[in-house]
C-alpha cells in the first residue's frame, strides 16, 4: 500500500478537565478517501481542527511524509498541503467564482491583480476535476446551487495544490442529484492522488465514496475499517458504542 501522507499517533486534546481526544491514531493515504464518522460529541471537529492548525493538539505525534511535524497554525497546515473545506464553505456570495477561489491569495503581475491569469487557472482547475455544471467562472456565488458552491470550495483547495483535503459534511443540505455530483468530485479528487478525509453523518454517502472508515466514540478511535470488509450495521454499532474494536496507538 502507498505510504500515508499523514500519520496521527496517540493524539490527545483536553479542554479544562474534559478530555476530548483520547489517544487517537489515524492515517491519511494519497489516492484514497477516508471517512471519519461518529456521533455528536465524539471528537470529530476537534480532530480536524488540529489537522488544520486552528486548534493544535496537546500531545501525540503528527508525522507528515515520514517527518514528525507540529501544526501550530493554519499557515503550517497550508505549507504542508492540508486544506479544509468546512460545512459553511467560507464563500463570499457577493464575489464571483474566480474571486472566491483566489480570495486572500490573488495572483499579481507588476503589482496589479492579474484577473486574466486567475480566470485561466480557475477554469483549468474546474476542468481538471471534470466539473461541467458551472457555465461561467465569472458567475456570482450568490447565483449558484448548494452543489455548485461545494464544488467551488473543493476546487479552491485543489487550486492551492492541496495534497490532503478534509471535507466537513460536504453533502449536508444537498438534494439527491447535487449529492451525487459532489461524491463523484470527491472520488475524482482521490483518483488524482489527493488524500481525502470526509467527515459525515450520512453513512449512505460514506459507503458510496469511502475506501476506509474511521469511527470515533467519545474521543477514542474505536474502529478503523476497510469499507469493503464492513457493513452499515457494524459501523452503526461502533458509532453507538455497542461494538468495540479499539484501535491501538
Amino acid at each position: 500500500m502507498t505510504a500515508p501522507i499523514i500519520q496521527l499517533t496517540d493524539i490527545r486534546k483536553s479542554f479544562g478537565p474534559v478530555e476530548v481526544l483520547k489517544g487517537v491514531t489515524m492515517d491519511l493515504v494519497p489516492g484514497r478517501v477516508s471517512a471519519l464518522v461518529g456521533d455528536n460529541g465524539a471528537g470529530k471537529s476537534t480532530l480536524i481542527k488540529g489537522l488544520s492548525g486552528a486548534q493544535p493538539y496537546d500531545t501525540g505525534n503528527v508525522v507528515i511524509d515520514g517527518v514528525k511535524t507540529t501544526l501550530s497554525s493554519p499557515r503550517d497546515a497550508a505549507h504542508h498541503g492540508i486544506e479544509v473545506v468546512y460545512q459553511d464553505l467560507a464563500l463570499a456570495e457577493n464575489l464571483d467564482i474566480v474571486q472566491n477561489m483566489f480570495l486572500g491569495r490573488e495572483s499579481t503581475h507588476n503589482g496589479m491583480v492579474d484577473g486574466a491569469e486567475m480566470e485561466l487557472q480557475a477554469s483549468s482547475t474546474l476542468a481538471s476535476l471534470s466539473v461541467r455544471t458551472i457555465k461561467s467562472v465569472r458567475q456570482k456565488v450568490s447565483s449558484l446551487s448548494g452543489g455548485q458552491r461545494q464544488t467551488v470550495a473543493i476546487a479552491r483547495a485543489v487550486l492551492q495544490k492541496a495534497r490532503v483535503v478534509i471535507l466537513d459534511e460536504p453533502t449536508a443540505a444537498l438534494g439527491v442529484a447535487q449529492t451525487e455530483q459532489v461524491l463523484q468530485l470527491v472520488r475524482r479528487l482521490a483518483d488524482a492522488g489527493v488524500a481525502v478525509l470526509i467527515v459525515s453523518h450520512n453513512l449512505a454517502d460514506v459507503f458510496k465514496v469511502a475506501d476506509h472508515i474511521n469511527v470515533l466514540y467519545l474521543g477514542s478511535m474505536v474502529a478503523s475499517l476497510e469499507t469493503t470488509e464492513t457493513n452499515y450495521n457494524d459501523v452503526i454499532g461502533y458509532i453507538t458504542g455497542i461494538k468495540t474494536q479499539e484501535v491501538s496507538a
